[in-house]
Parts: C-alpha cells; sequence; structure tokens
C-alpha cells in the first residue's frame, strides 16, 4: 500500500498519537510529505486525509471506506487507502486512524442545552425522600442563597409528594415562607411551591385552571402546592425573570460547559426543542453565533406560549424566523405541546386512565394546543418556513397532532412528533403517509421494557405494552429519528442506540439507529444535502470513535467513546 511507505517530512505527535492511543497530555499534529507524483491538480489538494479507517458512510450506496480526503470544510473523497493518496501534497495533514470506525456526527433533534445547562436553579432534591429532608433540603438552600428572590430547586417526583402525610403545600411553607420557592419536577410537567409563590403568581382556591394546566388541590379543594404543566410554566416564568445576569450564565454555560460535553460524544448537530423567546434565550444563542462561538450547528424550536393570544404570537413568531445558508444557527422551528405526560395523566388519551389524580373531565389527559388551534398555526407559520416540533406523548394526542398536520399542511414541510409514547397502531401507517417524522428518545431508562409494567396502573395492562413502539413504526415506512430530551434523559447518543437495538419487541438494527440519529435527523433539520452521511461534497461533521460499533453487544456499544469531533472541518473536540 503506497499511502503506508510515503515518507514522513515531520512527525509529532497529537492526532495521529490520539488515534493510536497515545498517553492523554500529548499535543501537536502530524505531518507527512507525499514523494509519488499526485494525479489531481494542486486547486483540488486536501487540506486533511484520514486513512486505515472503518468508516461507516450512513451512505447506502456506499457504506463503508477505507478513506476520506477534505478540503477546507468538504469532503472531496471517499474510498480506499491507494485511491486517497493523489489528493495529498506537502500541505496535506495526513491522519492513520489505525482501524479506528469514522462515521458522520451526531445530530441530537429534541434537546434542552440552555435549560439543562443552567445553573439558575440553587439546589436539587432527591426524587424519593421524606417530608423532613425536603425541609432541610429547601431551609438550608435558603440559608445558602440569602439574597435570591426567588428560590428555584430541582428534581421532584409528583407520585412522592402526593403521598406525604402533610400536604406538599405545608411542607415548603415550613421550610421556607418568608420567599417564594418552586421547585422543577424531574420532566418539567409540575412545580411545586409555597404559599408565597402561589401569592405572587395571583393563583388562589377559586382560581380557574390555566390552559394547558391544572392547579393542584386537595380533596377539599384547597390549594396543594403542585401546579401541573402549563400551571407550573407560568408561575416558573415568573421566578425566572427574577434571576440577575441569566443571559450571560447562559452565554457562559452553553460556550465552556455544554457545547463541549456534546461534541465530547460526537454531537455536532442540535435543535433546541424549546427555545423560551420571551425570556431572552433567542438573543443569548444569537450573541454566541455572533461571537462566532458555535461548536454546532443549531435549529432554535421557539417555544408557543399556550396562553398567549394567537394574533400576537403568530405575528412575534414570524419576525423571528432566520434561515440563512452560511450560518450556523437557524431559526426555523416552533415548539408545541399537544399534551402533557403520563405520570400525571396530564398525557391526552382516547380512554380514560384508571387513575384519577386530578379530577379532569372525563379523565382523558389534556390539551395545551388543540387540533383546531394547531391546524391555524400551520396555516399561518407553514408559508413563512417554519417547521413543528410537536410534543405528543398519548394517543390522543397524536392522533389530533396528525390529523391537524393531515387537514392543514401543505405536505411540503417536515414536521414531526417528538415522544410519541403510547399509540393507536392504526396511527403508525399515518407517518408515512402524511410525511411526519416520528422522533422518539429511548435513551432513558424508564421507556426500556422492563419498565413498561409501572405504567400498569395508570393505563391498564394492554395500553402499558409496546411503549415508544420504534420497531413498528419503521416497520410501518415512518422515518424514525432518535433523541435525548436531556436532561429528562441522558445526551450520550451511544446509550440511546445501545438501548434503541436492545429493547424487545419494539428494537431496531443497529444500521436504522445509526440513521435515526445522523442522515434522518439531517432530514428534520432541512440540512441532508449538507451532513448525515459521509459523501463527496458534504460538510466535514465528523467523529471517531474508540471502537467499531458493529463489533460491538448492545452493552459495549453504550460505553463507546469518541477519539475525535470535527465540525465543518475543524477539530471541536479531541480526547
Amino acid at each position: 500500500m503506497r499511502v503506508m511507505n510515503m515518507v514522513f517530512s515531520s512527525v509529532v505527535l497529537g492526532l495521529a498519537c490520539t488515534l493510536a492511543g497515545c498517553g492523554e497530555n500529548q499535543t501537536g499534529q502530524t505531518s507527512l510529505t507525499v514523494t509519488d507524483k499526485a494525479t489531481v491538480d494542486n486547486a483540488n489538494k486536501a487540506t486533511r486525509v484520514f486513512f486505515n479507517g472503518d468508516i461507516y458512510t450512513v451512505n447506502k450506496q456506499q457504506a463503508w471506506a477505507e478513506a476520506i480526503a477534505i478540503k477546507d470544510n468538504k469532503i472531496i473523497y471517499v474510498g480506499s487507502d491507494e485511491q486517497v493518496e493523489q489528493y495529498i501534497d506537502a500541505q496535506t495533514q495526513v491522519v492513520d486512524l489505525k482501524g479506528k470506525m469514522m462515521m458522520p456526527g451526531f445530530h441530537d433533534v429534541h434537546i434542552h442545552p440552555m435549560e439543562s445547562g443552567s445553573d439558575a436553579t440553587q439546589f436539587t432534591i432527591p426524587a424519593y425522600g421524606t417530608e423532613n429532608e425536603y425541609i432541610n433540603a429547601v431551609y438550608d438552600a435558603a440559608n445558602n442563597n440569602p439574597s435570591a428572590q426567588w428560590l428555584i430547586g430541582y428534581g421532584h417526583e409528583v407520585s412522592t409528594l402526593l403521598e406525604m402525610q402533610n400536604t406538599p403545600l405545608e411542607v415548603l411553607n415550613d421550610a421556607v415562607s418568608d420567599r417564594p420557592v418552586v421547585i422543577m419536577e424531574q420532566t418539567s410537567h409540575s412545580m411545586w411551591v409555597n404559599s408565597k409563590a402561589l401569592e405572587l403568581a395571583g393563583i388562589r382556591s377559586d382560581s380557574v385552571d390555566p390552559v394547558g394546566g391544572v392547579i393542584g388541590r386537595d380533596k377539599s379543594g384547597r390549594l396543594n402546592g403542585i401546579l401541573y404543566d402549563n400551571a407550573g410554566e407560568l408561575v416558573m416564568e415568573i421566578a425566572m425573570r427574577s434571576l440577575q445576569g441569566s443571559a450571560d450564565k447562559d452565554y457562559q454555560g452553553l460556550v465552556e460547559h455544554t457545547m463541549p460535553m456534546l461534541n465530547e460524544v460526537g454531537i455536532t448537530s442540535i435543535s433546541d426543542a424549546r427555545t423560551y423567546w420571551q425570556r431572552g434565550q433567542l438573543d443569548t444563542w444569537q450573541r454566541i453565533a455572533d461571537d462566532d462561538k458555535l461548536t454546532l450547528r443549531v435549529a432554535l424550536g421557539l417555544w408557543a406560549y399556550p396562553q398567549m393570544n394567537d394574533e400576537v404570537q403568530l405575528e412575534a413568531l414570524k419576525k423571528r424566523y432566520q434561515n440563512k445558508a452560511d450560518s450556523l444557527l437557524k431559526v426555523n422551528q416552533v415548539k408545541f405541546y399537544m399534551d402533557g405526560i403520563l405520570v400525571n395523566t396530564t398525557a391526552a388519551m382516547h380512554d380514560p386512565y384508571h387513575v384519577n389524580i386530578l379530577g379532569l373531565y372525563g379523565n382523558k389527559g389534556l390539551n395545551y394546543f388543540t387540533q383546531s388551534r394547531i391546524e391555524k398555526y400551520l396555516k399561518a407559520l407553514e408559508p413563512v418556513g417554519f417547521d413543528f416540533n410537536i410534543h405528543a406523548i398519548g394517543d390522543r394526542g397524536i392522533t389530533e397532532a396528525l390529523n391537524a398536520i393531515e387537514n392543514a399542511s401543505s405536505k411540503q414541510n417536515r414536521h414531526r412528533l417528538t415522544h410519541i409514547e403510547v399509540m393507536d397502531p392504526q396511527d403508525y401507517k399515518r407517518f408515512a403517509e402524511i410525511g411526519v417524522i416520528a422522533d422518539a428518545q429511548v435513551a432513558g431508562d424508564f421507556t426500556h421494557p422492563n419498565h413498561w409494567a409501572e405504567m400498569i396502573p395508570f393505563l391498564g395492562e394492554e395500553r402499558a405494552y409496546d411503549l415508544v413502539p420504534i420497531k413498528s413504526l419503521i416497520e410501518s415506512n415512518a422515518m424514525l429519528t432518535l433523541s435525548s430530551d436531556w436532561n429528562v434523559s441522558t445526551y450520550n447518543p451511544f446509550v440511546g442506540i445501545g438501548n434503541a437495538i436492545s429493547r424487545a419487541p419494539q428494537n431496531i438494527t443497529l444500521e436504522q439507529a445509526i440513521a435515526a440519529y445522523t442522515i434522518n435527523s439531517a432530514y428534520a433539520m432541512r440540512q441532508e444535502q449538507l451532513v448525515g452521511s459521509i459523501e463527496n461534497g458534504k460538510l466535514a461533521d465528523l467523529i471517531v470513535l474508540d471502537g467499531n460499533l458493529f463489533d460491538m453487544t448492545a452493552a459495549q456499544i453504550k460505553q463507546t467513546q469518541v477519539v475525535m469531533t470535527l465540525l465543518d472541518g475543524e477539530i471541536v473536540y479531541q480526547r
């Protein structure tokens, strides 16, 4: 092999050493000079060449390759070690992959990077604690944050609160009564608040439930301190606006911590699944882009506020649309909630829940947005160019969202339903028929078949099984994407892939799982012509792994490490 016989002009430890598994503290790069006469003119010589690898392209026409050549930010050759030599000159950086696997960078099309990486929360409580543990934790948080206008926490689990001897409101009031306290539940679908928070939010026993939310009450009709879904969102909005310097903290958190963490696991593109534009989050993202700090391709999903006047909101969303071809930052998606979640009994169901927690009419969950209202937004925002990312967990929520798209969409857009946990089997085929993307999250253990029985008390045995039916959807020709919903689940794609191939009876193949995290998700972000697979002319968003996924068990895949991540041909992470 002629490439292997090239003459070294200089060798400094770095990329090649990293790929070979040398000492972690060594830095630098490797340069090679070619002595053979090249057959490609100088204008097409590569900036960087990778050879001697197992390169999985996610391109069905050429699934595997040994080498690739990159010129600046574009892939100019995919093929054999022998043929890649013609793209090398004295200026080309040549990297020996040492047999390691290279593949396209991952896309995560449902993630909450600003929320999950924020330090806005001052304390965390255990999901399953005692009343005294909670009181002590909140009391300590108050002492540790004496100047905070609001005490903002995270971590409770609703069932634990409902099983306490005293009401959640009484417990929180015992801890802190002179300042407002709000604690977000792990999925963000409920907030635990004290009386001061209720007072500042104007919530009383006779208050009417807001659209998409429920004000928790005890059997006597008195407030119990739990605000479900949008009722809690409204209070959290007030709390967040009280924070000082939050925009700078969000900026630093994204640049210094969150984006590097995502690059470290091979993520090169994301869709922010809930950008609170009224909180200034869009401005923070734009500032990062203007400062040339992005190490990801980012599509923002502007949050559709359920309580906002439609005409006012539609105009506000239209003004914020942004889809510049040369920008890493796009503002071209809108995030809607069709319903809530199963464990709150707020996910929208065709048939009643088997338990009645909230006393909702029919006990079939709730809607943030109704089918007719989604149709109104489709007609107004599709012509602008927006794609919809619609949270739909219950079977009724999924059916109504599909109905809305079938009735009102031009079918030219790339809308997706995300979560899709409980489905009416009759809706499987509708995804392909209507052209809707099915986005699922299986990285969390709670979606694994071992945990399905936990839903029996809520749904009954028949509906509790086959949750998140990704195999059935693929068999019905749906386009599937896989994502994390971090921080509800880990952002690590390898965990999601490992779970996706092992969650029988709703498991899929490794090829299908990788496609769901790469080319399919690139399609959902309208960039499949640019990234998502390794092909001539595409941009060099690439990752190198410490092993070949196709040689591993599901458990081993979850432990995979990324050796190097490139975005647009530049290294953004190196192990």
